[in-house]
């Protein structure tokens, strides 16, 4: 393959795809078309993976049963979070939305094989959290995709994973990475959700030391 030179106008299309990328958490209901999750899917094998291990496993939780443990799964670990907050930022916190597991047509639950072959370790002998990096590394591609083709992800992270697991029958050595709602969002925003609603708010720049 040639090298690709990239115009500047690929360059700002790039930009704002991922400006409107989004943690989204408000989904139409609407189904997605299954061609075009496939081909969002796909983005996985084009990931880079420490020692070409490709650690990522993908379920898709369709059945009310996996549903069902899931959104309750989410439902007690949200409580707990909440009681971990007081006043004005609990009261705060209880008004915000923070899944979409009700209305997303598509649900994912990815993992990480921390006990794969594949790869024969490379990298990963003083580092074995590099396999959990290649997997957030996967998603995001996934992430950029979906969005490329106007669909929304959401990444729900309050959740009890070994219990999420053991719902989903994984086998022992797979560790939860997230559980990801997929769909239509109800709008396009640039804007953070969380800093919408006065959660927290984005720094103006990176801060880089230099030592």
């Amino acid at each position: 393959m040639q090298d690709q030179a990239f115009t500047d106008e690929f360059r700002t299309q790039f930009d704002l795809l991922m400006r409107l990328r989004r943690d989204v958490r408000r989904f139409r209901t609407d189904a997605v078309d299954e061609a075009v999750l496939t081909r969002c899917l796909d983005a996985f094998q084009l990931a880079p993976s420490v020692g070409l291990s490709e650690p990522w496993r993908v379920i898709r939780v369709e059945s009310p049963a996996a549903r069902t443990a899931a959104l309750k799964n989410f439902k007690a670990a949200n409580d707990a979070a909440l009681a971990g907050y007081s006043g004005d930022r609990a009261q705060l916190y209880s008004q915000l939305k923070l899944s979409g597991m009700q209305e997303a047509p598509v649900q994912l639950a990815v993992f990480c094989d921390d006990a794969t072959d594949k790869g024969q370790g490379l990298g990963a002998g003083t580092m074995p959290e590099m396999r959990r990096y290649s997997v957030v590394s996967a998603v995001t591609l996934f992430w950029l995709a979906l969005r490329a083709h106007g669909l929304g992800l959401g990444w729900v992270s309050i959740l009890d994973p070994d219990r999420l697991a053991r719902d989903l029958s994984v086998p022992g050595g797979w560790r939860l990475i997230g559980y990801f709602c997929v769909g239509w969002p109800e709008e396009s925003s640039d804007t953070p959700e969380l800093e919408t609603l006065g959660w927290e708010s984005r720094r103006g720049s990176l801060p880089v030391d230099v030592r």
